[in-house]
């Protein structure tokens, strides 16, 4: 599944708080291995592919896997889920490409409601304190969590990750996912609600491209909205396509740099807490 990123190896993840040097030895850390990441190979001659051909009539066969790859993190993302569920957190996973502006999304929402939403937030990124350090100057506690080679977050990483933020009940948790259209879709964190986000400037032909994360989704952002006379970009399209993979993905267009849009967003946060 993730083989070729290095996601089935064995990987040193790190949680640091805003202020923790990288280089620290104060940071929590742990090693994580995606023991579930195993391939079927049930070939009788080599393929670089996963799938093997019907000699006879050159279709493909595929093979299924004789376990779910994915229970052992389902089955800790369904503990995240009762713990969030017994203190009335709201937990939202937001998912998208790198550089979609999730992060400023986040800051302008901490800044207009956080007071409102009692806002904590989980960072994840290969690598440094960027963007915990912002949400921290915004005005929420945050965890940054450094996977090293990995592309995703897992249901392990953010048990760990909420460990640390002892959170208020009644309050509202943000998990921005690494930048990945891909794995992310395939991992339930035990998030309440998954948020994809799409800029603009991305191209109007993602949900075709990576149907996965937006069928998997409750909430498409299409962010960068102030950029539209700039770029070819049909709103209209994006909807039409990702509809067509999941006919109940709702939308909010917003720009997080001028503020078109955010009260809609906040509008479905609220709505949100009241559930």
């Amino acid at each position: 599944m993730c083989g070729t990123c290095g996601c089935g190896e064995e990987m040193k993840i790190t949680y640091r708080k805003s202020g923790e040097n990288q280089n620290s030895e104060s940071g929590h850390s742990h090693h994580h291995y995606h023991g579930d990441h195993l391939h079927s190979h049930d070939h009788d001659h080599e393929h670089p592919h996963n799938h093997s051909h019907d000699a006879a009539t050159g279709n493909s066969i595929i093979i299924p896997l004789e376990r779910n790859i994915l229970a052992k993190n389902n089955l800790l993302a369904e503990r995240n889920r009762g713990y969030f569920e017994g203190l009335n957190i709201k937990a939202i996973n937001l998912v998208s490409s790198p550089g979609s502006g999730k992060t400023s999304m986040l800051e302008r929402t901490i800044r207009e409601k956080g007071a409102e939403l009692k806002c904590y937030v989980i960072e994840g990124d290969q690598q440094t304190m960027n963007d915990a350090n912002r949400i921290e100057a915004a005005g929420a506690p945050a965890i940054q969590i450094n996977t090293g080679t990995g592309c995703h977050l897992d249901a392990t990483m953010v048990y760990h990750a909420v460990k640390q933020l002892d959170m208020a009940k009644d309050s509202t948790l943000f998990i921005e996912n690494v930048g990945n259209l891909v794995c992310p879709s395939m991992f339930d964190l035990g998030e309440t609600k998954r948020v994809v986000i799409i800029s603009v400037t991305e191209g109007d032909d993602k949900p075709a491209k990576y149907p996965d994360m937006f069928q998997t989704s409750h909430l498409c952002l299409i962010n960068k909205t102030d950029l539209l006379p700039y770029v070819d970009f049909s709103i209209e399209k994006v909807k039409e396509t990702a509809l067509k993979v999941n006919h109940q993905l709702e939308f909010i267009e917003i720009s997080a740099k001028t503020g078109e849009g955010m009260e809609s967003w906040y509008q479905w946060l609220n709505d949100l807490r009241k559930m």
